[in-house]
C-alpha cells in the first residue's frame, strides 16, 4: 500500500514494537500486511465522522478479556480471510465519538441509539478495509457489527492489538484475530 495514510514505515515500526515468539511472528507476517487497511480506514472514518485524527499506538499480542465498562464491538470477518476484529471503546470515549457524531449534542448515556452509533462507526471502518482490502486483491466481507457484553463468551487466542490514540479523549483498542482461509484450514 505504497498510497497509505500509514504507510509502510508503520510496518517496520510494528516490527520492531513487538517483542515476539516464533507463532507471533508468523501471525505478524499475515497480519502486518492487512492491519494496515485497518488502521488507514479508522483514521478516514474518524476524521469524516468525528473530525478527530488518530494516532497508532504502540501495537501488542493480548487475549481479549473482556472487562465491564468499554463497548465491545465484534465484526467478523468471511472469504480470503477468516475472523474478527473487536473494537474495545472505553465508555468516556464512546460518549465523546457519539456526541461528536450527533453533531455536537452532548450524550451522557450510551442508550440504544448510542450504542447503535458506535456500532455503525465500527461498521463504517470495517466496510471501509473490506474495500481497501479488496483494491489488494483481497476479497473478503463482514457481518453486521455485534456489541459485545464483558459476560459473554471470551474470543480464544491472542489477538494483534493496535490502539488508536485520540488526542485529548483516550484511546480506541483494535483487535485484529484474523488468518487466511489457507491457514484457518
Amino acid at each position: 500500500m505504497g498510497d497509505s495514510i500509514i504507510g509502510s514505515p508503520f510496518l517496520l515500526f510494528l516490527a520492531r514494537s513487538l517483542q515476539t515468539t516464533t507463532l507471533q511472528k508468523e501471525v505478524f507476517h499475515l497480519q502486518s500486511q492487512h492491519i494496515n487497511s485497518f488502521l488507514e480506514s479508522s483514521v478516514i472514518v474518524l476524521e469524516q465522522m468525528c473530525r478527530i485524527r488518530p494516532s497508532v499506538g504502540k501495537p501488542s499480542f493480548r487475549s481479549i478479556v473482556m472487562v465491564e465498562g468499554p463497548i465491545w464491538l465484534k465484526i467478523s470477518v468471511i472469504g480470503d480471510m477468516v475472523g474478527d476484529i473487536v473494537y474495545c471503546f472505553p465508555k468516556h470515549v464512546a460518549l465523546k465519538l457519539v456526541s461528536d457524531m450527533m453533531g455536537g449534542f452532548i450524550v451522557t448515556e450510551l442508550d440504544e441509539i448510542g450504542q447503535s452509533a458506535i456500532a455503525e462507526l465500527g461498521n463504517m471502518i470495517s466496510g471501509n478495509a473490506c474495500t481497501i482490502l479488496s483494491n489488494e486483491g483481497v476479497t473478503i466481507d463482514i457481518t453486521p457489527p455485534k456489541t459485545m457484553l464483558h459476560t459473554q463468551a471470551q474470543l480464544a487466542g491472542k489477538s494483534l492489538v493496535v490502539p488508536l490514540q485520540l488526542a485529548g479523549i483516550g484511546d480506541v483498542d483494535i483487535y485484529v484475530n484474523i488468518k487466511s482461509v489457507a491457514q484457518a484450514c
